[in-house]
């Protein structure tokens, strides 16, 4: 790009709400399509997969879901920054967008393509290499596409509209495959062959919603900063400097901890609390249909009562209705489905709120220091949520590994002591709530921009307001 040409770029009109038509909305919104397969069936189905169908201990299957996503820590602040460089130079950060939809779908179907008969070790190197690779190709996709809010509006209102419809899709995928991949799985008689057809499938879905993101966006006008770039360290200092960006990043981080933890005691749940192996699909459909619905009712608490304020009265609804799933082996199951989707209604808010409060951070830092630094900022928010999101399976099956926990073969039957079957229930109620806890208190030390009628979100779509092709008015 020539020196006239990033003039030329940087005096285009800066994008307002109106600008955002539908078409980018939408767009944008598919992407959260691919991230919630990617950010779902390995919480998911990946721990259950080592322990009860390729006889990992419960121990070495949380290393082998913890140490990926470490090092996604170091490696997404350098996509962020990477990212922020090709910005400066090609006007978007689309390239990466593309990357990782090519890369991540093969990868991912590799993770749950275990050669037949490998050993245990090596079945066990497998899936952590895969799970590696694929981890690194979603950072790829996962750092620009967070960042995209803040530099192709600067309306907070048209922010949090986005937000919406992002989580709005975000909860469809989530429910998606949640429920269809343990459904797809169980559909095969022979183990191998459902993990592996769901993996293939999964993984071409994730792939298609995260090309429509990145074929959508080429409309998109990107805001761009004409400093020069700081350095990493720069970088990390920048960021760790704005009290309300790590307010912000340690309440999501935790709270992904608290959630994915819970995710990832879904079938052990199922199986050893319930006596119902198949229920998990059910399960997740409680958990997740709530948060679709509830997405709109949580967007008016943020008009009426602020997004901070929004944010944790849906904490605290998640918590009590995990709490009370304490007593799920006393109760009937209908009561236990209703708790759990009562989980579901906070989780739709805890997913809300901080994605819609993110951006604002980020254009309020900008705007502070006169330089946007938002790939640097994503970089680091995706690196905590990525590392939280692997350190809850993790600490699920520690607690699992801690109470004695017998791993299996695919065919074969491990009788659980009662001390595995108490960690399995409290993995599932006692440790989220407990993270669910601390993770209030960063909540606490937020303090965001006051409250306006620009921060009045438009509601996704729902059945009586579906999309259309008309702009939005």
């Amino acid at each position: 790009m020539t020196t006239e040409d990033a003039e030329a770029a940087q005096a285009q009109p800066q994008p307002s709400a109106q600008q955002l038509d539908r078409g980018i909305t939408l767009s944008y919104a598919l992407g959260s399509v691919g991230t919630a397969g990617f950010s779902t069936v390995p919480g998911l189905l990946l721990a259950y997969y080592l322990t009860n169908s390729l006889g990992v201990a419960a121990g070495i299957a949380a290393l082998v879901l913890l140490l990926p996503k470490a090092w996604d820590v170091v490696f997404l602040p350098l996509v962020g920054s990477w990212s922020d460089r090709y910005l400066e130079h090609h006007g978007n950060r689309r390239r990466f967008l593309l990357a990782g939809a090519l890369l991540l779908p093969p990868l991912f179907a590799l993770m749950f393509a275990v050669p037949a008969g490998a050993s245990t070790a090596v079945a066990t190197a497998w899936v952590f290499v895969a799970f590696l690779g694929a981890a690194s190709a979603f950072a790829l996709f996962q750092v620009p596409y967070i960042a995209t809010p803040a530099e192709i509006t600067d309306s907070p209102q048209a922010r949090t509209t986005l937000m919406a419809w992002r989580v709005g899709m975000l909860s469809f995928g989530i429910l998606l495959f949640g429920a269809g991949s343990p459904a797809l799985r169980d559909s095969f008689a022979d183990a191998a062959t459902g993990y592996l057809v769901m993996g293939i499938v999964v993984g071409a879905l994730i792939g298609l919603g995260m090309l429509a993101c990145w074929w959508g966006l080429r409309r998109a006008t990107v805001r761009r900063s004409p400093e020069s770039r700081p350095s990493l360290r720069q970088q990390f200092d920048a960021a760790r400097r704005s009290t309300d960006f790590t307010s912000l990043l340690g309440t999501f981080a935790i709270q992904a901890l608290a959630t994915s933890a819970m995710l990832a005691g879904i079938p052990y749940f199922a199986t050893y609390i319930l006596h119902r192996p198949g229920i998990s699909d059910v399960l997740f459909v409680c958990l997740v249909a709530p948060a679709i619905i509830f997405v709109p009712m949580w967007a008016k608490v943020a008009r009426r009562r602020g997004k901070k304020r929004g944010y944790q009265a849906a904490s605290v609804m998640f918590m009590a209705g995990a709490l009370a799933l304490l007593a799920a082996p006393m109760l009937p199951l209908p009561v236990v489905l209703v708790l759990v989707a009562a989980c579901g209604c906070g989780y739709a808010g805890m997913q809300m709120f901080p994605l819609a409060m993110l951006p604002d951070t980020i254009a309020a830092d900008a705007a502070a220091r006169g330089r946007a630094q938002a790939g640097a900022f994503t970089g680091y928010w995706t690196a905590g949520e990525t590392l939280g999101f692997a350190i809850g399976p993790s600490l699920a099956l520690a607690v699992l590994s801690v109470t004695g926990f017998v791993s299996a073969r695919a065919g074969t039957v491990a009788e659980q002591p009662a001390s595995a079957v108490t960690g399995v229930l409290l993995a599932f109620t006692v440790l989220p709530v407990a993270l669910m806890l601390i993770s209030l208190l960063f909540l606490r030390r937020y303090g965001g921009p006051p409250l306006t009628e620009a921060d009045v979100p438009r509601l996704p779509p729902t059945t009586e307001n579906a999309p259309t092709t008309e702009e939005p008015t």
